[in-house]
């Protein structure tokens, strides 16, 4: 946590907001004593349709190539 003198603090708002939304938490001080505290807003999390998103998965063609084969061919296919 993070303190900031008020002055600051309004000179370089943009960059708070910033490392806020970043997980930074930050105190705003007042004569050194804090004053107010700038932290990320909560956002609630949506709930995964398991149903939909199996069926997406499920519509998926499979892959006959193994992945480090795929890998292999995509890396030799880029040279020169």
């Amino acid at each position: 946590m993070d303190g900031i003198n008020l002055a600051d603090a309004k000179a370089h708002f943009s960059e708070l907001i910033d490392r806020a939304a970043a997980g930074d938490t930050i105190d705003i001080l007042r004569r050194g004593k804090p004053v107010a505290r700038l932290e990320a807003a909560k956002r609630p999390r949506k709930a995964i349709d398991a149903a939909r998103l199996r069926k997406l998965t499920d519509s998926l063609p499979v892959q006959t190539e193994s992945a480090a084969d795929f890998t292999r061919a995509m890396r030799d296919d880029d040279r020169y």
